[in-house]
């Protein structure tokens, strides 16, 4: 929700507007002299990168200066208007608004000189730059001040506030974002501030300290102590009968939320959120509270209905409900005539999405500004209802089961700037009537069932529009070449559209663009040396998935890189500082690693996932890693490279992936430094000697072990038991001899259903449009037979293959504790004994590969447990005896059984 916050001073600054105009207007009082040089003396020490302050120049008369306003009738300056006038850019704006925004911040240091300025009452320094210094505690001598603000501005600080004790006719106080997590004092030194109106110590580290017998705030009427360390609510504050606005938001607030409050009835202004008080059914006394106007509660654990107090609270004009588990009847909405702003976002509330617009209409048409119900379990369909809302500016519907087409009604709403209804199950195509919708700066449908073509005219109108996400539908978009687009966007997201086979021209008049996905669209051909020239340096680029070709020499992205599966070849590109993520994977990439990872190390020092695997890169392992001290994924798979893996390599990897290449030797003892590995993918190799103890001693997070495919002998290490975290183990293709360790029925992970616990999604990247990407690539695995390839369903995947070796003994008992194994094969091996009994209790057991041992005896009847057995391979045993009857068993072809005695 966007912030909305009560001030008693705003009233000020229309006050002081019309002054300044009536004094600039009519006054031929000059400043004085020895104020005009305090002033120049100030600026002196400022940075001001943007010339503010360029009419302050000596010698001409400082009443007329930037900022600077004086008494009309004796001269003095009375006022520093100094705090800066914009508010900071969003989430969405340029770069060169952000840029724009930074230089024309103050900065440097605060000159204790404005001490002399004897008659100043107003002085605003806030949303400036005066960071790493201290609050000059002279400050306390400026005791005609009514009005001071030095709010959010980046590392101030303050050891104490004794100085502000000075200030005895101050009404106004904001120091926001000022360090006082030494100043102990703040709550003894403002308490004696008795004209004090409106105190605001937000985001200042401030804790709980011992609590005031007595509190004097006599004037106060609104307390901002938000995003805090405050682990319980002051009691003193339930003292203040003249509050009208309280902020708690974003403290450590643990507990139930304080019934003290309910007493406050002349509160209007109410945010408790962002606190951890456990969870706890809606207060019933919050419906005393009715002339509150803000009632933030967002994430505080809230559960049950929220009908019944809601009826009374007719005068909220702001609603932050989100991030809980409350349900709300929509007909309790109605009440609500005064609603301007309302968040439901986050909870279950499962309704028809009509009947939250119907309650919505009935009392709210002509006021709703905001409406988000994301992450809900909303169902049915739109109406045109929702265009009856003439001021609504942000709907966001994100992330409910919503079908259906999106009403042509919607372009009615003339003022809406943000629109969200991706992840839904929306279908029919995009209306036209989107591109009436001037004021739109944000458009999200991603992740619906919309298809069919999509014309310029879906865009005519949308001049201001800087973010559309549109990825993962069925749409075409083929406009005329000549086609100019109305808007600059930031940000495009079209993975999945069928854009192609041209490259899209019309993307050469994005002058502003910083990300973009045109993923899966079926584009050929080369990238056009115009789209280079569009950005200095993109944030986020995904062309993978076509059949893009040509060489590419540098990429001018600082964040994520996404170029895989197309056809590019030539030497791997030259990448921009602070690139943190880049795959290049399955292309035609050649030659040497060394020019890329040694020559590029510098640059390349925040990178934190590198993929280039199925290329045709050569050569060997260059040993020059000592830069990468950011790097967490490394895949360089299925490429040709030889030699040795370097000792050197990685100190922090989470994922080696070094599969299908010529390398050769043992297995480096430095790789065991590797203590948060997760993911070691070796296989298809030449790695000789035995397998190394220290991978089960020292790699204690190892979920993916894949040795498959090399020279190596002697034993399974015992310790690799000790590898509770262990989803797939596979040894298959070595010449490993010797008996299955029997503690691998300690191997813990596989004792449950795997649920994704220990393969975070670690590439689920901000500012994606795409999270079908597994964060450690691909690894290939035989399952039910046959060997497949898994990526974004590896972390569900529990295996154990060490077929193809020279294994003896018995199969161990011990690994019918492996209740959540998925697959099993020690298939082509030389074991003998029975079957054991307990393989039965594998219950999700998919896949059982046995064949080409010496087993003997009969099939376990407890096979008859095993459910969701599809591929059974038993064949050449010794096995007899009947095939357990009445199961799923006597489904499977002879294939499975040849070669027994059954």
């Amino acid at each position: 929700m966007r912030g909305v916050k009560i001030s008693l001073f705003a009233f000020l600054l229309v006050i002081a507007a019309t002054c300044i105009s009536f004094c600039e207007g009519n006054s031929n009082v000059l400043c004085i002299e020895s104020e005009r040089k305090t002033l120049l003396k100030f600026k002196q020490d400022l940075i001001d990168r943007s010339n503010r302050l360029s009419s302050w120049i000596d010698g001409e008369d400082c009443c007329e200066w930037i900022g600077v306003f004086c008494n009309n009738l004796t001269g003095h300056v009375n006022e520093l208007h100094l705090g800066h006038l914009s508010s900071r850019p969003g989430e969405y704006a340029l770069v060169a608004e952000k840029i724009a925004y930074n230089r024309s911040q103050l900065g440097g240091q605060i000159n204790p000189s404005l001490l002399d300025l004897k008659h100043l009452n107003f002085l605003d320094l806030s949303h400036n730059d005066f960071g790493g210094g201290a609050i000059p505690h002279k400050f306390g001598n400026l005791s005609k001040l009514h009005y001071l603000d030095l709010g959010q501005n980046f590392q101030l600080r303050a050891k104490t506030l004794q100085w502000v004790s000075g200030l005895s006719s101050l009404q106004y106080l904001d120091l926001s974002e000022v360090d006082l997590s030494n100043a102990n004092d703040w709550l003894q030194v403002t308490n004696k501030l008795a004209s004090l109106v409106e105190l605001d110590l937000s985001v200042c580290q401030l804790s709980n300290g011992p609590s005031p017998i007595s509190v004097n705030y006599t004037s106060l009427a609104v307390l901002d102590l938000s995003k805090n360390m405050l682990s319980s609510v002051p009691a003193w504050i339930f003292s203040l009968g003249s509050l009208v606005s309280i902020d708690l938001s974003g403290n450590r607030v643990e507990g139930v939320i304080p019934n003290g409050f309910q007493n406050m009835s002349s509160l209007k202004y109410l945010d408790l959120s962002g606190n951890s008080f456990s969870s706890s059914s809606i207060p019933n006394w919050l419906s005393n509270l009715n002339q509150l106007q803000f009632l933030g509660l967002r994430v505080v654990g809230l559960k049950g209905k929220f009908s019944s107090v809601i009826v009374n609270l007719s005068s909220l004009t702001h609603l932050d409900l989100s991030y809980n588990w409350i349900e709300i009847v929509p007909k309790c909405l109605e009440n609500l005539c005064n609603l301007r702003e309302i968040d439901l976002s986050h909870n279950g509330i499962d309704h028809q999405v009509s009947e939250i617009i119907e309650s919505l209409s009935k009392c709210s048409l002509d006021r709703l500004e905001s409406l988000n119900v994301a992450f809900n379990k909303l169902s049915g369909h739109l109406t045109d209802q929702i265009g009856q809302f003439k001021n609504m500016a942000y709907v966001s519907l994100f992330g409910n089961f919503i079908s259906g087409p999106i009403p042509f009604a919607i372009g009615k709403l003339s003022l809406l700037k943000f629109l969200d209804v991706s992840n839904n199950r929306l279908n029919a195509t995009l209306p036209q009537s989107l591109g009436k919708l001037g004021n739109l700066e944000y458009l999200s449908v991603m992740n619906n069932m919309l298809e069919g073509n999509i014309s310029e005219m879906h865009f005519s109108n949308l001049t201001r529009l800087r973010i559309l996400r549109a990825s993962n539908n069925m749409l075409t978009f083929k406009p005329n070449s000549s086609w100019i687009p109305p808007f600059r966007c930031v940000g495009i997201y079209l993975g999945n559209w069928h854009l192609g086979p041209q490259f899209p021209q019309w993307l050469r008049f994005q002058k502003n663009l910083h990300c973009l996905d045109i993923s899966h669209a079926g584009i050929l051909g080369v990238i056009p040396k115009w789209f280079w020239k569009l950005s200095f340096e993109f944030r986020y680029l995904n062309f993978s998935n076509n059949q893009l070709i040509g060489k590419i020499s540098y990429l001018p992205v600082s964040g994520i890189v996404d170029m895989s599966a197309n056809k590019f070849s030539g030497s791997l590109p030259q990448p921009s500082s602070y690139l943190e993520y880049l795959f290049l994977s399955k292309n035609l990439f050649s030659g040497s690693l060394s020019k890329f990872l040694c020559n590029y190390s510098n640059q390349l020092r925040f990178l934190r996932i590198l993929n280039i695997e199925s290329n045709l890169l050569s050569g060997k392992i260059p040993n020059c890693w000592k830069n990468w001290e950011n790097l967490r994924v490394l895949n360089l798979g299925n490429n040709n490279l030889i030699r040795k893996i370097p000792r050197s390599m990685g100190s922090i990897l989470l994922s080696l992936n070094l599969r299908n290449n010529s390398l050769f030797g043992d297995v480096p003892s430095t790789l065991q430094h590797l203590a948060d590995m997760m993911i070691l993918d070796l296989s298809e190799n030449r790695f000789t000697g035995s397998i190394p103890a220290w991978i089960g001693d020292k790699l204690s997070n190892l979920v993916i072990l894949n040795l498959h495919s090399n020279n190596f002998q002697g034993y399974i290490p015992e310790q690799i038991c000790a590898l509770k975290s262990l989803q797939v183990f596979d040894l298959a293709y070595n010449n490993i001899s010797g008996a299955i360790p029997k503690c691998f029925g300690n191997l813990s992970a596989m004792a449950t259903k795997s649920q994704d616990h220990y393969l975070p999604n670690y590439y689920s990247l901000p500012g994606t449009s795409n999270n079908n990407h597994s964060l450690f690539s691909s690894t290939l695995l035989v399952i039910k037979g046959r060997q497949d390839e898994y990526s974004t369903t590896l972390g569900f995947v529990n295996s154990i293959d060490l077929s193809f070796n020279s294994l003896t003994g018995e199969i161990p008992k011990e690994l019918g504790n492996l209740t959540g194994l998925m697959s099993l094969n020690f298939s082509r091996n030389l074991l003998t004994g029975r079957i054991p009994e307990n393989i039965g209790n594998m219950e999700w057991l998919e896949s059982l590969d046995l064949s080409m041992n010496r087993l003997h005896g009969e099939i376990p009847s407890s096979f008859s447990k095993l459910n969701f057995l599809n591929h059974l391979n038993l064949s050449y045993n010794n096995l007899s005896g009947q095939i357990p009857s009445g199961t799923q068993l006597q489904s499977f072809d002879n294939f499975s059984y040849t070669g027994n005695h059954l």
